[in-house]
């Protein structure tokens, strides 16, 4: 079956996958300023909207103010959003629109190279969003940064998942519309119903259940743990969750990408 055999795909790889990173870093550089303003401005706008006005009205969350409540899910979701974003509209441009792909295949790139390399861009934009939230969050006293490093290292586990999860898409797709099925069938909902916003706790008991098994739901719980410092052993079951979803869509991405290339 194609599916199992797509799970459990694990290609030869080499250097071409910084190559490929190269290749869109070499691109990005046209708009980086402009790039790096809305990773400062994006965060900012969140946090004055929701953390302080909507936190205006909330007295806490569970033992802590909202914003400090809400920070952490911000950087959770401005790490599966721009991961979503680039692994889709982006490599689907170059895939099908502009035929970049086909063209580094002519060098000694493979597909499998070219779909990591997508997926490890799409990473790295997701990372540089997460952080520009961090620095804005640290400039205004919102985290505690002991636990910092490994919830950093948590969201760019979340930016690959997503990555992945947006190329195997685009390796699908037979027009840009298929992405708005994607984010507005599973992104958008996800972003409502992980934590975000309010506790899963306030959730009917009925949806509990749907919420546990989302990935981000496990990226926002592992993420306030550790930032808040109460550090709990199900955090282990949280990032082995993340793990999984990574390497399963990492796998059929990679598979389904390369087929659609070279065939």
């Amino acid at each position: 079956m194609q599916f199992v055999q797509d799970l459990f795909y694990f290609p030869r790889i080499g250097k071409g996958i910084f190559r490929v990173w190269m290749r869109n870093f070499t691109y990005f550089k046209y708009t980086i300023w402009v790039s790096i303003f809305w990773v400062f401005i994006e965060p900012i706008l969140y946090l004055l909207g929701i953390g302080y006005g909507l936190g205006a009205f909330v007295n806490g969350v569970d033992g802590q103010s909202y914003i400090h409540f809400f920070t952490p899910a911000l950087m959770s979701i401005s790490a599966m959003f721009v991961a979503y974003f680039e692994s889709t509209y982006a490599s689907y441009t170059k895939l099908a629109v502009q035929k970049t792909f086909n063209s580094i295949l002519l060098t000694p790139v493979t597909a499998a190279e070219i779909a990591v390399g997508e997926i490890l861009w799409a990473s790295f934009k997701s990372f540089l969003s997460v952080l520009g939230v961090t620095v804005v969050a640290v400039a205004l006293g919102l985290l505690d940064i002991t636990y910092l490093f490994p919830a950093l290292v948590v969201l760019f586990l979340t930016g690959w998942l997503f990555a992945s999860f947006g190329l195997l898409l685009a390796s699908y797709a037979k027009n840009y519309d298929w992405f708005i099925y994607g984010q507005s069938g599973i992104i958008i909902p996800m972003s409502l119903f992980s934590g975000t916003y309010f506790p899963l706790s306030e959730l009917p008991s009925y949806l509990q259940p749907v919420a546990y098994s989302l990935p981000l739901t496990h990226t926002i719980l592992a993420v306030r743990s550790l930032l808040s410092g109460q550090i709990e052993p199900s955090i282990f079951i949280n990032i082995a969750v993340l793990f999984v979803f990574a390497l399963m869509f990492s796998n059929l991405a990679i598979a389904k990408l390369s087929r659609r290339i070279t065939g």
